[in-house]
């Protein structure tokens, strides 16, 4: 069906859109610590919102499109984005930046699991028998891909143009405008019900038979969110203050790098086995962690790189083969719940590692607290290598 088809497309572009702008105060948190006296510990609450946002947002009304339907959950949510969008646009203080966080914590929430069921039913309406690998592998071409490029972008706006606390903002403000424009002419695929069900939060399992391995792989998610979480708040910092490269468009390159190994890691492993995913996600995560580490202690911009690449690229991979594991061994019943409980610990990975960094940051030397937030995460994930399946 052409309407399903190029719906496809513009639900991808919408996804994309939405995971990018959600990045976009990556490589500008260096100009509010500059301009509005951010102190590194602020810069991880005001990440640490965001965080906050997505949980709530993803327990509370990630499923109801399920029942009310797609259009009418992500509609809202990518607008919610365009709001987050003008809350910065406002104001430059710690106060609306994070309520604009909170407000884009909360429309990425609504949008990840709304925009990939949508992608997948109608790339099934579109071609009948076309199988999931697609639409599979442009939801995560759409949400990592789209955590690099909002950076990229935003760092090189900041970088070149005029007013950088305010033109990636504008810049995407109008994307999102658009993006909404589009999703609200995408053919619906899911039919609402007569009679509405009594509405529940996202209940909450672990398979009782499997908990030693859904521990094991909850551990490596906090630990996989925990690395990218560090990339897209502390790492511009970094960069900018102990490796002394201060240019704003190479900070959003760093985050570009790391996420976009963490998307083409996930592809191009695909076809490995989910041990052989964790196993990977484990040694090139720990390898990466060490080469960030000693990157920071030389310094070497370089080795700062290639560490985050490695870590980013281990961080992807775990976390996809931890999804498979638990969609895995899980009941097909209880499959969504158990991965709501996947999902609340890879979260709070996303937040509490690097508010605790933040928070190190105060009392130690930056590079001090790196490392000990570098050795935390290692430990972490030598406790879930233990609880990898033997066969």
């Amino acid at each position: 069906m052409p309407g399903h088809r190029r719906g496809f497309w513009v639900i991808a572009a919408a996804f994309a859109t939405s995971m990018a702008f959600s990045t976009v105060p990556t490589p500008l948190w260096t100009i509010y610590q500059r301009v509005d006296g951010f102190s590194t510990f602020m810069v991880t609450v005001a990440f640490t919102a965001y965080a906050a946002g997505v949980l709530v947002s993803l327990f509370l009304a990630g499923h109801i499109s399920d029942v009310l339907g797609r259009r009418r959950v992500l509609l809202p949510a990518v607008l919610l984005e365009a709001v987050s969008a003008v809350v910065f646009l406002t104001s430059t203080s710690l106060g609306p930046v994070i309520a604009a966080r909170v407000l884009s914590g909360l429309g990425v929430g609504m949008i990840t699991a709304t925009a990939t069921a949508y992608l997948a039913e109608l790339h099934a309406a579109a071609r009948p028998g076309g199988g999931r690998a697609r639409p599979e592998l442009v939801a995560i071409a759409a949400n990592l891909g789209g955590f690099a490029v909002g950076p990229l972008v935003s760092g090189a706006l900041a970088e070149y143009a005029p007013a950088p606390l305010r033109t990636p903002y504008l810049i995407f403000l109008v994307l999102l405008l658009a993006a909404a424009a589009g999703v609200a002419f995408v053919p619906e695929t899911v039919r609402a019900p007569d009679v509405p069900a009594p509405y529940r939060p996202q209940r909450i399992s672990v398979p009782d038979e499997h908990r030693p391995a859904f521990f094991a792989s909850a551990a490596a998610s906090l630990a996989a969110f925990a690395v990218l979480g560090l990339f897209t708040s502390l790492a511009p910092g970094f960069v900018a203050g102990t490796l002394h490269h201060p240019s704003r468009a190479l900070a959003g390159l760093v985050t570009f790098l790391v996420f976009g190994a963490a998307a083409g890691t996930q592809v191009l492993l695909r076809g490995v086995t989910v041990r052989g995913q964790l196993r990977t996600g484990l040694i090139l995560m720990g390898a990466g962690l060490a080469a960030v580490s000693a990157a920071v202690w030389l310094p070497s911009l370089p080795l700062f790189l290639a560490g985050g690449m490695a870590a980013g690229a281990g961080a992807g991979v775990l976390f996809k083969g931890s999804v498979s594991r638990v969609a895995g061994m899980a009941a097909p019943g209880r499959r969504g719940e158990a991965l709501a409980g996947l999902f609340l610990v890879a979260y709070l990975g996303l937040a509490v590692p690097v508010l605790g960094l933040g928070v190190a940051t105060r009392f130690v030397p930056d590079r001090v607290a790196l490392l000990g937030f570098a050795a935390v995460l290692v430990a972490v994930c030598a406790v879930a290598a233990r609880g990898l399946p033997r066969r």
